[in-house]
């Protein structure tokens, strides 16, 4: 590790810190319908959807009638987006001649995107049509981000509202966070990429004569080899900013090329790697703000900021350390040494600090996005991503999707803390019963549940999820461990090493990611029903505050415990095993 590092690492911190407020502020303002600066603009170009669309923007919801026209808008979108894929052969802006995208893969990439995974099974530049790209992919980062965006902000309403039955309009909700905040910030922020050097055109590929070709030898499944002799490169382009900007703000994480964030089309310079790292931590930070704000108390928007802060930096810490250390069996060796750490997988204009720091980053929220490969970590650097998305992604999480996650172990807190003083736990006036923790609870099983057994399942299944798997022992488990587990979190990022483009994994990993994104939002969206109605409890000396530091340390155990206890036998067996038999002198 070095100081110019941590500086890096700490300064990030704290622009974000920085943006939090301002940007927390607006927010509050746009779904509270107060004046803004964009109204002149955007507020014409709304009142013409509703009218287009038959909203009326002055009805409000019931949390079942949220909940239904969340379902159905993403259904919808998702049918529409799967046969977008399976027809882009005979639709335009299609100069490669792509062919039709296959029915599994089609289905893995419909329910990726649509529930803001943006896992993919598939190399982009040589799958994806641009029309499929523009009007299918980038359109579902705006429309997911915003629907997460809309689930927090109908989840503070049932804290903050006393005594009602509604929690908003779905509808109005949506389509405001797409018009008053992501697509303004994307709009600005893709000329500023475009500025750095990312590309955004429609042309055909380049192909270039190589100086020196290369001699290439191929194995086919019948254990052929064949040399084949490689004397162009073909250079993908295409309109890469503005699937690149709502990439990273909406936290979706798909990238227009295979190599994502690490590819210099995606990301060319020191200026855009901190720009798009700033990205995907702004809304989720913002909104703990705009959760103190809306329910009348800053100081918990802040408590939980400072919960989210301290689990990234004990994240941070132990990445950081475990690359920076490298690897021993090099390190020890006379012919090679490894002074600056593990760079193995990483760019070398990046370097170890700011791999680190975007492994970690992409995984406390639900982005995803990577600019160095994860499957190349350290074993026990590989782990922090792992346990950041096994804790469910709450450390400022992805847009909407950290608060309410949040919100879950919140609840779990005050019951625990009720629990201790013998009396009813409450949450900013609102008495905590037993079907706010019901659901609760329901919502922390369900993860598990799902990437639990799907994992248990591959792992034991030569045919099914063995056969395209590219390591053994522990680390292999890792790879499909990993792959489940940043589907049921809605993160998209991959372990790498395991070719997931398949029948069994396209189906079960399209499921989980389904079940993580509606099966886990709609209990939430039910304690949001619950505690709407409930009258303000007024405060006692028996009442346990959510706005000091004893609640910050009480939320970020319960939430580690949680993690720890569902998860640790699993990570023994993977990184933390991986990591011991490395020290011994065993890789696989």
């Amino acid at each position: 590790m070095t100081n110019n590092g941590w500086f890096q690492i700490l300064f990030f911190l704290l622009v974000v810190l920085a943006l939090t407020k301002p940007l927390g502020s607006f927010m509050t303002r746009v779904f509270n319908r107060e004046k803004t600066f964009l109204d002149p603009l955007m507020r014409p170009i709304e009142k013409l959807v509703y009218r287009l669309t038959g909203v009326d923007e002055t009805k409000e919801m019931r949390w079942t009638e949220y909940a239904g026209a969340m379902l159905m808008f993403s259904v919808v979108t998702m049918v529409v987006l799967y046969l977008l894929q399976r027809l882009q052969n005979h639709l335009p802006l299609n100069p490669q001649k792509l062919a039709a995208v296959a029915p599994d893969l089609a289905f893995n990439t419909a329910a990726s995107f649509t529930t803001n995974t943006n896992w993919q099974a598939y190399v982009p530049e040589t799958t994806m049509s641009y029309l499929t790209q523009m009007a299918g992919l980038a359109y579902h980062n705006f429309v997911s981000a915003a629907v997460g965006i809309a689930l927090a902000i109908a989840i503070v309403r049932g804290i903050a509202r006393r005594e009602q039955d509604t929690l908003g309009n779905f509808w109005v909700d949506m389509t405001r966070a797409t018009f008053w905040v992501l697509l303004p910030a994307c709009v600005l922020g893709a000329m500023l990429l475009v500025w750095q050097g990312v590309p955004q055109n429609f042309k055909p590929y380049d192909t270039a004569q190589l100086v020196d070709p290369q001699s290439v030898q191929t194995t086919d499944a019948n254990g052929k080899v064949t040399t084949q002799i490689v004397k162009e490169q073909t250079i993908a382009q295409g309109p890469v900013a503005s699937q690149e900007m709502i990439k990273e703000l909406g936290t979706n994480g798909g990238g227009f090329f295979n190599t994502n964030s690490a590819h210099p089309f995606e990301n060319p310079t020191p200026l855009t790697n901190f720009f798009e790292l700033l990205l995907i931590f702004a809304i989720g930070s913002a909104l703990t703000y705009t959760l103190g704000q809306m329910t009348g108390s800053p100081r918990h928007g802040w408590a939980v900021w400072c919960a989210m802060a301290i689990l990234f930096l004990v994240g941070i810490t132990a990445a950081y350390s475990a690359e920076a250390s490298g690897n021993p069996l090099v390190q020890n060796s006379a012919s090679h040494v490894q002074p600056v750490g593990n760079m193995e997988g990483k760019e070398v204009r990046f370097g170890i600090a700011d791999s680190a720091l975007w492994a970690v980053v992409t995984t406390d929220t639900s982005c995803g996005a990577v600019n160095s490969m994860h499957d190349s970590f350290t074993p026990l650097g590989g782990m922090i991503p792992l346990i950041n998305m096994l804790l469910g992604e709450v450390v400022f999480g992805g847009v909407g999707a950290g608060l309410y996650g949040v919100i879950v172990f919140i609840i779990l807190s005050v019951f625990i803390a009720g629990l201790m003083v013998g009396r009813t736990p409450e949450y900013l006036g609102k008495k905590i019963e037993a079907f706010d923790v019901k659901m609760a609870m329901l919502t922390v099983l369900i993860y598990p549940l799902m990437v639990l057994t799907f994992t248990a399942v591959s792992v034991v299944s030569p045919k099914l999820g063995l056969s395209s798997l590219a390591n053994a022992g522990p680390h292999g488990l890792s790879e499909i461990f990993y792959a489940y587990a940043e589907a049921g979190a809605n993160n998209g990022s991959a372990f790498a090493g395991l070719n997931a483009n398949t029948l069994w994994y396209n189906s079960t990993i399209g499921a989980t990611m389904l079940f993580g994104r509606f099966f886990m939002v709609i209990p939430v969206l039910a304690i949001a029903g619950s505690l709407v109605r409930k009258k303000h409890v007024p405060e006692t000396s028996g009442t346990f505050p959510v706005t000091t530091p004893l609640f910050t340390g009480l939320l970020i155990s319960v939430i580690v415990i949680v993690g720890a206890l569902t998860f640790f036998p699993a990570l023994s067996l993977g990184p933390i095993l991986e990591h011991l038999l490395m020290n011994a002198g065993k890789t696989f």
